[in-house]
């Protein structure tokens, strides 16, 4: 990183799956990890469905839930709820044996052994307590355990007004001699996020166990002044079936800004209840143990200088503590501990707010970490090495987790004033509007090693503004769907949102009321930014990225926002909203517009053709529904929170249901399934066993991965030529989209592949028309594409931004010179046609990576409508 750093040896590896390249220590003839580190694998969800009937089962109605109507789940506290004290005791009712629960074959616990042994734990006194943080995608209880000294209910109520004084008023609380005193620090350990890095959950049943028992003076001591809050296992489904990812596919350690999973709802839930100043996140497996703070580049919204301060320090506490346990690599295959801010030089970053220790911060966390405990015991190895090795590894990655475990206690009680003071000065910073301080030998000393190439700040704008509407020639918002569900979002993630009770001017611009303001002196200023802010273009900082460098909810979600980079709030009247409007009206007279610019209009178009509403075509992409369906547009209106404007237009084609054989990641399934397409999940395996298009009532094709017509074998092929000669429909995204394109002879158009590494927010010119009309003009890249030699008919529906399209990110020219957004400027993005009797349209974006961009799903939602003639 720096030059004063000891360079470790490093080994450049190719995913293949991401097309992105890193860093990581690899020691030869180790139990070591693959070449992509387990707990941040770049799986960019790009990789086709590993099961798809599993993850096909994964409830659809948790679709409905991540559209932006979800509920904000809450902590089942037992009998008696918050109001009670600690202990919170309550019965766990265990859920059935399991026999091929994968964490038998370790040794480890099996999630169905958890209930009875935490029941167990609970009997043993007065320290440990067990709350239900939510459910899993798959249903499965999520369990918190709280450990601390015993409260009343009234001191816990104490405690609960200091964490609410520690966060909205930060200056008194830093003067507050009972904040100093006895306001208990709260630790949060999260264990096996990915379900098939197992230990970390092992461990903390043992830790949790060993601290309800410990009769001395230590331990009285460490509960009487600190609040430990494990959450067992946050992904019960991976655990069972031996799978990085939850029941519906997705990588739970990837989902925090978009929080699509009810699991990462769940995590962000206690991040705003429990506030922990500390936390861990255990994970496998990177030999030797993994240990953060991270390389550059390091967030820029974060407060680093305090976390810096602290996360190292607790980091060479935990190395200490893990090389202390005396494994070595002769004996036990297990290397030394390494910190990547100091050993390593890039490929290991915390720039992206994805990840459990780079979200919590914005909460107020002032160490977090990710470790990788160091022997590999997933994916090939489970399944080839002999149980008694499986096993050996194991139990040393539970006996390293805990020596983490143990050491991050330690740390706290030895720091717990300091570390408190610097979690009150991370809000006081937000809420006063001071400057942050860039870190620097001088700010933070005690780290080694401190360079310019650390250094990352930002200019936090005055507020921003999402617009009401467009009346008496207002700033105006391009989709009200869209913004209240922006607003919701952002009210779950704790940020304060304000709503105008007059008309009002900011920024030289002029705002109705009802429109929302975001005052950015607020105590958590940094993660109102990160969602809000369009991000930076760091493509020129260092040479690779771990995972995605570019997101803006502020481009990406549809809404109109404002950054509103200086100027007084003192004229902007206003009133805190802890809800969005709704927004939801259907006009009283003629026929009924529903734009189907927004997802949830798609939503509701999907949900109006399966009971049976008349539905017409306009050629802007919009839909017309006739005025004797004005009892189906309230009905919908209602649940969907969408608008149904008057028209004149009459329509023109029928808009008939569409079902939809899918060949893609769990996030396009999933959104697809947002938007209530009917979809069967498709694959070559899928077609080369018999698949039957007319049985299946298919009407359009969507291909991103998982599908390629060379490995079709000739029956499969039969079936799939003659489902689009027959008027079926294709949608293709990135470059397996484009290759069963082209090897079916379709459209007449040339792919041409961008850097496999690039990602980022970018700006696009839309054509209008019935797959872009209306759309915004930002989409998301991730090993972006274009097209060329465009035949006869082919349309361009969007086009890649002039100059340097990418917004923010990380896109660079590849090792010859090509594939550089320079190349891309100007260059088709979305291209449409029809050829051999099929409808077309291929995407160079990726407008449904992860679940992610909003904004951007209605281009996929049209395009399938338009290719299937519904």
């Amino acid at each position: 990183m720096g030059i004063s750093r000891p360079s470790r040896p490093v080994l450049l590896t190719t995913l293949a799956s991401a097309g992105a390249l890193l860093f990581t220590t690899v020691v030869p003839g180790s139990a070591t990890a693959d070449p992509g580190p387990g707990g941040r694998d770049i799986l960019r969800e790009g990789s086709p469905l590993s099961s798809t009937e599993r993850a096909a089962k994964g409830p659809e109605s948790a679709a409905d839930r991540a559209l932006g109507t979800s509920e904000t789940p809450g902590l089942d506290s037992g009998r008696g709820g918050k109001d009670r004290g600690y202990p919170r005791e309550q019965k766990l009712t265990p859920p059935p044996t399991n026999p091929d629960d994968k964490s038998i074959k370790l040794g480890l616990a099996p999630y169905h052994s958890l209930a009875p042994k935490l029941n167990d734990i609970q009997g043993i006194g007065d320290r440990v307590s067990v709350e239900i943080a939510g459910r899993s995608a798959g249903g499965h209880q999520l369990y918190l355990v709280t450990v601390t000294s015993p409260e009343s209910a009234k001191e816990t109520a104490r405690q609960e007004r200091m964490r609410d004084l520690i966060e909205n008023e930060p200056g008194t609380a830093a003067k507050d001699p009972a904040v100093k005193s006895s306001y208990k620090t709260p630790v949060f350990i999260n264990n096996n996020i990915h379900g098939n890095e197992w230990e970390g959950t092992d461990a903390a049943l043992k830790l949790i166990e060993k601290l309800a028992k410990a009769k001395d003076g230590k331990t009285k001591d460490l509960l009487a002044h600190n609040r430990l809050y494990f959450n067992v296992t946050a992904n019960p489904d991976g655990r069972i079936a031996g799978t990085r990812a939850n029941a519906n596919g997705f990588d739970l350690n990837r989902d925090f800004i978009t929080a699509s999973q009810p699991e990462a709802r769940a995590m962000r839930q206690i991040a705003i209840d429990k506030q922990p100043a500390v936390m861990i996140d255990l994970h496998g497996y990177v030999n030797g143990t993994l240990i953060e703070p991270t390389t550059p580049p390091h967030g820029e919204n974060y407060e680093y200088d305090l976390f810096l301060k602290n996360t190292y320090a607790n980091a060479l506490g935990m190395e200490a503590a893990v090389n202390g346990l005396g494994y070595t690599p002769e004996k036990d295959g297990v290397e030394p501990a390494i910190i990547p801010f100091r050993d390593q030089e890039e490929g290991w970053d915390d720039w992206p707010p994805i990840f459990t220790p780079q979200y919590m911060p914005f909460h107020g966390t002032v160490a977090a970490h990710t470790i990788e405990f160091p022997m590999t015991v997933n994916n090939d190895e489970y399944d080839e090495l002999p149980v008694p090795e499986l096993r050996r590894r194991s139990a040393i990655n539970v006996d390293i987790a805990g020596a983490a475990m143990s050491a991050t206690l330690t740390y706290t009680q030895e720091h717990r004033t300091s570390v408190i003071a610097d979690q009150i000065e991370t809000f006081r910073r937000g809420a006063v509007g001071a400057k942050q301080v860039p870190v620097s030998p001088e700010t933070v000393p005690g780290v080694p090693g401190i360079g310019p190439e650390d250094v990352y700040t930002t200019d936090f704008p005055r507020a921003y503004v999402i617009p009401r509407g467009k009346e008496k020639g207002e700033r105006g918002q391009r989709s009200a769907a869209a913004a209240s569900r922006l607003v919701e979002h952002l009210l779950d993630n704790d940020v304060e949102v304000r709503r105008a009770t007059r008309d009002f001017r900011l920024g030289g611009k002029s705002y109705a009321e009802g429109s929302y303001v975001i005052d950015m002196r607020q105590p958590k200023r940094g993660l109102a930014n990160v969602m809000l802010a369009d991000g930076r273009d760091i493509s020129d900082k260092v040479s690779t990225m771990y995972d995605i460098s570019g997101w803006s909810l502020g481009r990406l979600w549809g809404a109109t926002v404002d950054s509103v980079k200086g100027g007084s709030l003192s004229g902007v009247r206003s009133r805190g909203v802890d809800s969005a409007s709704r927004v939801g009206h259907v006009a009283s007279r003629g026929s009924l517009r529903l734009r189907l610019d927004d997802a949830r209009e798609v939503a509701a178009l999907n949900w109006l053709l399966a009971h049976g509403t008349s539905v017409r075509r306009a050629d802007d992409g919009s839909v017309i529904l006739p005025s004797s369906a004005r009892g189906a547009a309230v009905a919908a209106a209602k649940k969907y929170d969408v608008a149904f404007d008057a028209t004149k237009t009459k329509g023109g084609a029928v808009v008939r249901p569409t079902r939809v054989a899918a060949a893609v990641t769990p996030g396009e399934l999933f959104a697809l399934r947002e938007m209530n397409f009917d979809v069967v999940p498709v694959s070559t395996e899928v077609l080369n066993a018999g698949f039957d298009w007319k049985k299946s009532g298919a009407d359009a094709l969507f291909v991103s991965a998982g599908l390629s017509y060379g490995e079709l074998n000739a029956g499969a092929k039969a079936g799939l030529d003659s489902f689009l000669a027959g008027g079926g429909g294709l949608v293709g995204r990135g470059s397996e989209g484009a290759s069963l394109n082209s090897d079916a002879k379709l459209l007449s158009v040339e792919a041409v592949s961008g850097n496999g590494d690039a990602n980022g927010v970018v700006r696009v010119v839309n054509s209008g028309g019935p797959v872009t009309g209306g759309a915004v003009s930002h989409s998301f890249v991730y090993s972006p594409m274009w097209f060329k030699g465009l035949g006869s008919g082919v349309r361009v529906d969007q086009s890649y931004g002039g100059g340097n399209p990418l917004v923010s990110g990380h896109w660079r020219a590849a090792e010859g010179g090509a594939g550089g957004p320079a190349d891309a400027a100007g260059q088709p993005s979305v291209v449409s046609g029809a050829a051999a009797g099929a409808r077309v349209v291929l995407f160079g974006t990726e407008p449904l990576f992860r679940d992610h961009p909003k904004g951007v799903f209605p281009q996929v939602g049209r395009a399938l409508l338009s290719v299937s003639g519904g």
